[in-house]
């Protein structure tokens, strides 16, 4: 697992620090099953079951919106796709799509919400979709997706991206969706509680953003202690073992911002505290680690994304690690 030699400074020079026996263990995952290819994760935990969405493609194996399931988020196996064709909604939207992508997952209500990216590569003519069921479990009484067509979309004239979805309910009971991918960055707008769609006159608020290069993709939030956290992928995915993906944390004390890293440095000028990044995995055998999903579970938190095995010619692959906090409210990945 990366072991991050900057987190674990962090832990130990922090303000305040906790002393060396009384900092986090290490405790990196051993994952088996169907972990490769995975691109893109979203966790949810239901009764005991572990559920997993991942990026899919038409001619994928894992088809269109992956699922597996584990009992100990550990052993992965692959389950029926979502989708088994693209929405027509979305064919209209995007025509040259040939995948869902980037999926999000969240309990809202009586039900699961199952948001998702339609796209074309490099291109900012792009769709974030909703599907819903009442459970997860295919034996249940009422399973089934429906989808409940667009949420959002962006355009050629247009400057942002709407892909890579992340739903954050707060504790008021409003409803939040960021996204964003390269262009003008990341962007946050509030959703009715009641739809999981936008409020009739929601607006767009810009959360981060970099100049040069401008890859900033993949938000995802969560509060903690008061704070909002808000994780972003920097750099190139999508490359296999040449990927230089990564990915950064800031915090704000407001939903919308402005969120800074540990420096001060705001994230709307390209700011973020690193959390996962290659050049600290032990074994260097991972490259690009980045599009995450933070799992809160049991008094636990788990960092879940993919990062490219080169020891499998590039492999996209699952990896979840645990997460520290520092004495003075910063994550590390462990």
């Amino acid at each position: 697992m990366i072991r991050l030699i900057l987190g674990a400074a962090l832990l130990m020079t922090a303000p305040g620090a906790l002393a060396a026996q009384e900092a986090p263990a290490p405790a990196p995952l051993e994952l088996s099953g169907n972990i490769a290819p995975v691109h893109d994760p979203a966790i949810v935990r239901e009764d005991g079951v572990y559920h997993l969405f991942t990026t899919g493609n038409l001619k994928d194996k894992e088809g269109l919106i992956g699922w597996r399931t584990s009992t100990d988020l550990r052993n992965w196996t692959l389950q029926q796709p979502v989708f088994a064709a693209i929405p027509d909604w979305a064919k209209e939207a995007v025509p040259d799509t040939r995948g869902l992508w980037a999926p999000d997952i969240v309990r809202a209500g009586d039900e699961y919400r199952l948001y998702y990216s339609v796209s074309t590569f490099g291109k900012n003519r792009s769709a974030i979709g909703l599907a819903t069921t009442p459970t997860l479990d295919r034996a249940a009484p009422g399973f089934g997706w429906v989808d409940q067509g667009l949420v959002w979309r962006s355009g050629a004239n247009d400057d942002y991206n709407a892909i890579d979805p992340n739903i954050f309910i707060d504790d008021d009971g409003r409803h939040w969706m960021s996204f964003g991918s390269f262009w003008t960055g990341l962007k946050l707008v509030e959703l009715d509680p009641a739809t999981g769609k936008p409020l009739p006159d929601a607006k767009l608020t810009a959360i981060a953003r970099r100049r040069s290069p401008g890859a900033v993709e993949a938000p995802f939030i969560i509060k903690r202690d008061g704070w909002y956290y808000l994780f972003a992928s920097y750099d190139f995915c999508c490359r296999g073992a040449d990927s230089s993906y990564y990915t950064v944390v800031g915090r704000s004390k407001a939903v919308a911002g402005p969120y800074v890293d540990r420096d001060g440095k705001a994230m709307m000028d390209g700011g973020g505290l690193l959390v996962l990044h290659a050049q600290l995995d032990d074994s260097k055998r991972f490259a690009g680690p980045g599009h995450i999903s933070i799992l809160r579970d049991g008094g636990r938190d788990h960092i879940v994304y993919h990062a490219y095995d080169k020891r499998a010619e590039g492999r996209p692959t699952l990896r979840i690690q645990r997460i520290g906090w520092t004495p003075d409210g910063w994550p590390v990945a462990l």
